[in-house]
Parts: C-alpha cells; structure tokens; sequence
C-alpha cells in the first residue's frame, strides 16, 4: 500500500509502517516468506546472534537486501560499551548504520537500563548512526533519547515478547506529544488489533518480531499484521467519532413525516 505521507528515518523514506523480526520462527524458509506477507521494508537483525559465515546458508542468505533494509540490533546487551561495540561490528560488517539501539537492565523484565541507552544513544549518534532506541514508555526519557541524538524513540507497548498489548496507551500519546521524531511502539504486540490500536493512537511505526513468529499460523499472522497497521494508519488519519455516554441516532427523525 501507498501511503500518502510516507515513514522517513535518517532520511530514508518507507512506504511500510510494519518493521519486522528474525528470531524464534520454526525454519529460516518461514520467515522468508513472512517477512515477504508482512509488507515490511526494514527487517531487524540480532548482531550478537547471526551465524558465522560458512558453507551452509546463514540468517542473512535468506533476507533480500535490495529489498529490505537491514535494521541491526543490540539485543544481548547489558551495558552501553558492549552495544556501542556491536553496533560498530555491524557497521564495519557492511550491515548498516541504522541500529536497533537495546541495552536490557534487567533479564527477567527485559525492561531497558535507560542511563546506559542514554550513553550509547550519545557515542553512536556522533559515531553517525541513525540510532532507533528501545525504551520505555516514559515522555521524559523520550525526550532525554531525542536530545541525545536519536533519530526515532521506541518506546515498549508491553514487555518484550509477553503479547499483553498496548498497557499504557496515554503513555505513548504523551511521548508523541514531548518529542518530534517519529515515534514506533516496539514490543508487547500479541495480534493484529494490538497493532491497529498502537497505529490509531497516531504512531509512526511498529516494530514486533514474536507476534509474527510465535503465531499458530505465522504467515497468516504476518499478513495480518500488514492489514492492521495499514488499518490503523488510515483510521487515525481519518479521525475517530468522539465518544459519547449516550446513543446519537443514525438516522435522525428531524425532516422525517409524521416524526
């Protein structure tokens, strides 16, 4: 689908709203096509786990890079220099300067350590990396992420992998209104109709990876997904009826003979 007003993140301009993931699905085949069901023109990749290069066919042999663009991630990383290495790694690796910028505080929450994002956000946006932190869903390190240099703030609908959702959704319209980059809820997306709400309420993005993968059926779930961003996307920029207590008659009686 065309969007009229297009996704643009360091200056690179994507038709999709949808950012996809590469982790948990059953075969390396299935993804490939979910990915392709998905619509998704930027697909994360998870540096610390891609597979050395060799004889058999690796994550990457199966992602096509002319028409994807490849968003490395951080994910593994529990302090700022370890990130900051592995986004480095990926760069000189020819993979990308868009990083997915992760540095987890905590292994069972997976909730970000938000002064170590604060710090590899600073280093790799000088470094010159379009640096897309995951964080959590408070305006005020939002904005403390755009002032440090990050092109985009992905603050989380839910914990990481945990399907609950959009938990907070005045949360994330109060990021949307502390800061002015574009703002992509990632994580906590369990279904299609989590992903509609997140684009209704005006976001730029979402980005889900077990979602998709950890479905029954992950190809229809992808194409699912596709259809759900789209819909929220143009049902926010139609703009909702306000909500009333009481019922407004579809048909009014006003005009009507003998009312």
């Amino acid at each position: 689908m065309k969007y009229e007003d297009p996704l643009i993140i360091g200056g690179k301009e994507f038709q999709s709203r949808l950012i996809v993931g590469t982790g948990k699905y059953p075969t390396l085949e299935l993804m490939q096509q979910c990915h392709e069901a998905s619509g998704a023109d930027m697909v994360t990749v998870a540096v610390r786990r891609m597979e050395l290069p060799g004889t058999s066919k690796t994550l990457m042999d199966y992602i096509d890079r002319d028409r994807f663009t490849i968003l490395p991630n951080t994910a593994g990383c529990y302090d700022a220099d370890s990130a900051i290495l592995t986004a480095r790694l990926a760069r000189e690796a020819g993979l990308s300067d868009f990083v997915k910028l992760e540095v987890i505080g905590d292994q069972k929450t997976l909730f970000p350590d938000v002064e170590e994002l604060l710090k590899a956000t600073r280093t790799l946006a000088k470094e010159g990396f379009i640096v897309m932190p995951y964080t959590n869903d408070d305006p005020i390190t939002a904005k403390k992420l755009e002032d440090a240099g990050a092109a985009v703030v992905m603050p989380l609908g839910a914990p990481i992998g945990s399907g609950l959702g959009i938990c907070n959704p005045y949360n994330i319209r109060l990021i949307m209104e502390t800061v002015n980059v574009p703002v992509i809820v990632d994580a906590g997306v369990g279904t299609a109709s989590d992903a509609a709400i997140a684009m209704e309420l005006g976001v730029d993005g979402v980005l889900m990876n077990t979602g998709i993968a950890g479905a029954k059926a992950p190809l229809a779930m992808a194409h699912a997904m596709r259809l759900a961003v789209e819909a929220g996307r143009l049902a926010y920029k139609a703009g909702r009826i306000p909500r009333k207590l009481y019922a407004t008659a579809s048909s009014p009686l006003e005009g009507i003979i003998g009312a």
